[in-house]
C-alpha cells in the first residue's frame, strides 16, 4: 500500500497529517531568520593593534611584519591584508570559502597570542582579534542632534538612555554609539618640561603611579570591623595639576608647573554630521540568524517611548534602516508568490471548468509550502530573497503533482 492508496483509504489519517505538517511548518516559520540575502561570505578575522605615539614605519617594522609573518602559518588563508597607519596596526585574514569563523578565529588568535613576544613592551594593549562578517553590520543608523546641547552631553544622553533601552530589544547584539566622550586632556609645554629636564614619559610614570584606587584592606576592633577605601584617582583638573612629576632636594615639580590639565574631548580629530549638522550616531546591529524586520519595527516602537521622555532642544530619527530594503524584496517576492497561486487556480479552472477542482490546489499548496519551512529551520536557512523564489518555482511542481493526482481522480 503507497502512499497515496493509504491517504484515500484513511482520509482522517492524510488530514491529520496535513495538519502536523503546517504546525511544525509554523513552528519552524517563527524561529528562522530574515534577510535579503544568505550567510555564505567567507571567514573574515581582523588583527588591531594600538600603539599611541609610534609613526607608520614603526608600526609596520614592529607591529604588522612580525604578526603577519605568524598568522601565514595559519591553514586556509585566502589572503592577508594590512594597514599601518600613525598609532595603529590594523590585518585583515580572508579565508577560503567554507572554513568554519570559529575556528578560524581561534588559529589566528593562537598565533597572534604565540607573537606577541615580538611586539614592543610597551604598547597599549596586546592584539585584538575579532571576528567579522555579514550579521557585524548595523541595520539601523540613529542620528542625535540638538541646538543648545554638546556633543559630550548628547554622547552622555545617548550612552545612558538611549543605548540601555535599545541594547534589550530581543535579537540585537549590540548597540554602538558614535560620539564625543569626556576626557581629561594634559596639554604640556615642551619648553617648560626641558627646562626642568623632564620628558613626556616622566609624565606617563607619574600617571601611572599616582592615579591608581588600591585596596585598603579592613581594620578590625573587638566588635567592630571597618573597611578602609582609598582616593588615589584623580578626578578633577585640580586634582591633576597637583599631580607630582618629581620631588628631589630642589624642590616639587607639579604638573602645573609644566602645562594644564582641563576637561574635554577624547578625540577632536573625528566629527559625524548629519544634514551639516553636528550629531552623536548610534548604530544597531542585529545577532547572526536574527529576524531583522522585527528588530526594526521594535527600534521605531521604543525610540518612539524614548521621544516623549527627550528635552525638548534634542531631536533624533532613523538615517538609514537597512531593514527597509529587505522588507521590500521580501514583500515583492510574497507578492509574486500569490500572484502565482492566483493564476495556477485560474488555469486549472479553465481546463477543468470546475471551481471545486480548480480550488483543490489551494489545500495542497500552503500543506507543502508551509511544511517547508520547518525543513528550512532545522538545515539552518534563512527566509531571505533566494529561499523565498525557490519556493515560489516549487508552487509550480506541487500544483503539477496535483494535477496529476486529480486527473486520475476524474
Amino acid at each position: 500500500m503507497n502512499l497515496s492508496e493509504l491517504s484515500l483509504r484513511r482520509p482522517v489519517l492524510a488530514i491529520v497529517c496535513s495538519i502536523i505538517i503546517i504546525v511544525f511548518g509554523v513552528i519552524g516559520y517563527t524561529f528562522l531568520g530574515v534577510r535579503e540575502y544568505p550567510a555564505i561570505d567567507p571567514a573574515v578575522v581582523n588583527v588591531r593593534t594600538s600603539y599611541v605615539g609610534a609613526n607608520a614605519d614603526i608600526i609596520e617594522e614592529q607591529i604588522t611584519e612580525p604578526l603577519e609573518k605568524s598568522i601565514n602559518g595559519v591553514q586556509g588563508v585566502k589572503n592577508i591584508t594590512s594597514s599601518s597607519q600613525q598609532g595603529s596596526s590594523a590585518i585583515t585574514v580572508e579565508f577560503e570559502l567554507g572554513v568554519d569563523l570559529e575556528e578560524a578565529a581561534n588559529d589566528v588568535r593562537d598565533k597572534v597570542s604565540q607573537a606577541v613576544g615580538n611586539l614592543p613592551q610597551d604598547i597599549d594593549a596586546p592584539p585584538i582579534v575579532t571576528k567579522a562578517d555579514a550579521d557585524s553590520d548595523p541595520i539601523i543608523f540613529i542620528p542625535l542632534q540638538s541646538e543648545k546641547k554638546g556633543l559630550m552631553q548628547l554622547t552622555d544622553f545617548a550612552e545612558n538612555v538611549i543605548q540601555e533601552r535599545l541594547q534589550t530589544i530581543p535579537g540585537v547584539s549590540s548597540v554602538s554609539v558614535f560620539g564625543k566622550r569626556y576626557s581629561m586632556r594634559l596639554w604640556i609645554d615642551p619648553g617648560k618640561l626641558n627646562s626642568y629636564r623632564l620628558t613626556f614619559l616622566d609624565i606617563q610614570n607619574a600617571l601611572s603611579k599616582e592615579n591608581v584606587e588600591l585596596p585598603g584592606g579592613k581594620v578590625r576592633g573587638n566588635e567592630t570591623q571597618l573597611i578602609v577605601k582609598t582616593y588615589g584617582k584623580l578626578t578633577t583638573e585640580e586634582d591633576f595639576n597637583n599631580l607630582i612629576l618629581r620631588e628631589d632636594s630642589s624642590g616639587v615639580v607639579r604638573l602645573k608647573d609644566v602645562g594644564n590639565a582641563e576637561l574635554g574631548q577624547e578625540n577632536e580629530e573625528q566629527s559625524a554630521r548629519k544634514n551639516n549638522a553636528a550629531s552623536v550616531f548610534l548604530a544597531v546591529v542585529a545577532q547572526p540568524g536574527s529576524n531583522q524586520i522585527a528588530i526594526a519595527d521594535e527600534v521605531y516602537k521604543r525610540l518612539d517611548q524614548i521621544k516623549k521622555d527627550m528635552p525638548a532642544d534634542m531631536t533624533m530619527m532613523v538615517g538609514y534602516d537597512r531593514s527597509q530594503f529587505v522588507r521590500k524584496a521580501v514583500s515583492e517576492v510574497k507578492e509574486t508568490l500569490a500572484i502565482a497561486i492566483g493564476l495556477v487556480v485560474l488555469i486549472i479552472f479553465l481546463f477543468f471548468r470546475e471551481w471545486t477542482i480548480a480550488f483543490r490546489p489551494l489545500i495542497d499548496i500552503p500543506v507543502s509550502l508551509i511544511g517547508a519551512f520547518f525543513i528550512m529551520y532545522i538545515s539552518g536557512f534563512s527566509i531571505n530573497v533566494l529561499t523565498l523564489l525557490a519556493i515560489v518555482l516549487a508552487t509550480g511542481l506541487v500544483v503539477d503533482d496535483g494535477i496529476v493526482v486529480t486527473e486520475n481522480i476524474f
